[in-house]
């Protein structure tokens, strides 16, 4: 799909949406009411993207970085125009001070090119990046995993055709990690509609998606039915547009450009775009916010997830709890106060 359509389906924003009826508890939720480390420390991550077509991965890496309960080992590349988002993410990740993270390189296969964040990066030299850069990011997967003392959690947050190459390339990577990921439509679709949709990063690479989340690790996938409906406006996205913070900043330079190149340049000054993929981070810190159903998944040819009590069981998050608590969490992370 190409990046206007893409655009179509993931940006279309809920601006205002909310969930009536939350228990009062959660009603109570502050910034400061926020996961904590686990006893044994930060949990071990690595984050598969195809960050650079829609904006909603940089947002999201943000988040990551700014969750010290998550221990960032590996960003990916995902689903093709390998060097332009090797360049999004060594630069993002340089600028905002931790270039002590690898980068995996996945193969230059379609889709190629770039996308709307691309001035970013137009004279950025991948060779300059501090930290070390993989060029068999799917080796570099496998590896990360297999030699990790702890179990580790894997974000997928895009297409999955490498995740799904490596666990054929290591298929004991399942037994050693869990994912959690931003895929599919199960009661709602794009725009809060009641039909469902054939989600993008399930539909760009269907055969891919239904290997990964048929194999035997553990899952959690947050569909359109909860991260469709996160946007940031008003006031929330007021604290994150003018705070001084290298990650909020870096965000707010990406999604101007990003809006510019897709003929929308007043969004950026005004909301954010529909932020899908930041709840498959919070997923990895918590379920407290979320509605979680154990719902057997099956993923059809034309790349719709459907409930199927005979297909692999998962933990999906089909609706908030608290989608305002969620808002604050993010604005707090990210604008840094």
């Amino acid at each position: 799909m190409n990046d206007t359509r893409r655009t179509f389906f993931r940006k279309s924003a809920l601006l205002g949406a909310g969930l009536a009826g939350t228990p009062a508890g959660l009603l109570r939720l502050s910034a400061q009411s926020t996961p904590t480390k686990t006893s044994a420390g930060p949990i071990p991550v690595i984050l598969a993207t195809d960050i650079g077509d829609d904006i909603d991965d940089t947002w999201a890496l943000g988040l990551l970085l700014k969750s010290p309960e998550l221990d960032l080992k590996l960003v990916l590349t995902e689903y093709g125009k390998p060097q332009y988002r090797a360049k999004l993410l060594a630069k993002f990740l340089q600028t905002t001070g931790d270039a002590r993270v690898p980068i995996g390189i996945g193969p230059d296969v379609e889709p190629r090119g770039e996308g709307g964040q691309a001035a970013w990066v137009k004279d950025y030299d991948l060779r300059s990046y501090p930290g070390r850069v993989h060029p068999d990011g799917i080796q570099a997967l496998v590896d990360t995993i297999m030699q990790s003392s702890r179990p580790v959690t894997l974000i997928c947050i895009g297409p999955m055709p490498n995740v799904a190459a490596a666990l054929a390339r290591e298929p004991r990577i399942a037994q050693r990690a869990r994912l959690v990921g931003m895929d599919g439509s199960v009661r709602l679709g794009y725009n809060g509609s009641k039909t469902v949709s054939a989600e993008w990063n399930v539909k760009a690479a269907v055969n891919a998606a239904r290997q990964v989340l048929s194999a035997p690790w553990e899952i959690t996938i947050t569909p359109l039915d909860t991260c469709g409906l996160v946007t940031l406006e008003g006031e929330r996205y007021r604290r994150v547009l003018e705070a001084a913070d290298p990650v909020a900043s870096a965000i707010v330079q990406n999604y101007r450009l990003w809006s510019r190149a897709n003929n929308a340049p007043g969004d950026a000054e005004r909301h954010s775009s529909v932020l899908f993929d930041t709840v498959a981070v919070y997923l990895a810190l918590s379920q407290d916010l979320c509605k979680m159903e154990r719902l057997g998944i099956r993923v059809s040819d034309d790349g719709y997830t459907l409930i199927d009590e005979h297909a692999k069981p998962m933990n999906v998050a089909t609706g908030w709890k608290s989608l305002d608590g969620y808002r604050d969490l993010l604005v707090q992370r990210l604008a840094g106060r």
